[in-house]
């Protein structure tokens, strides 16, 4: 393996690494929301009120955390591309 290939590998370990601790938090906090979001969908059902749908403060917290969570995945998944080039160097 080159210098080159190593150097790639070595990158895209570093690249997962940091896309996975950029990502553990706010997906940890989504799921939070999440759950608590269906508790009240569930509770609304069975009271038999209707749901309103409209934008809410949590709704807006999921999209920002969503995004954090697929721009982590992102870098992530440039640190699988970076080793798998790394590998194919000769």
């Amino acid at each position: 393996m080159s210098p080159a290939g190593v150097a790639l590998v070595v990158v895209g370990l570093a690249l997962i690494v940091y896309g996975f601790t950029r990502t553990r938090g706010p997906y940890a906090r989504l799921r939070g929301l999440q759950a608590q979001d269906a508790n009240v969908a569930r509770y609304e059902a069975w009271r038999g009120g209707i749901r309103d749908d409209s934008k809410t403060g949590a709704s807006v917290a999921m999209a920002i955390l969503q995004r954090q969570v697929r721009v982590g995945a992102a870098i992530g998944l440039a640190g699988v591309a970076a080793i798998f080039a790394g590998l194919l160097m000769r």
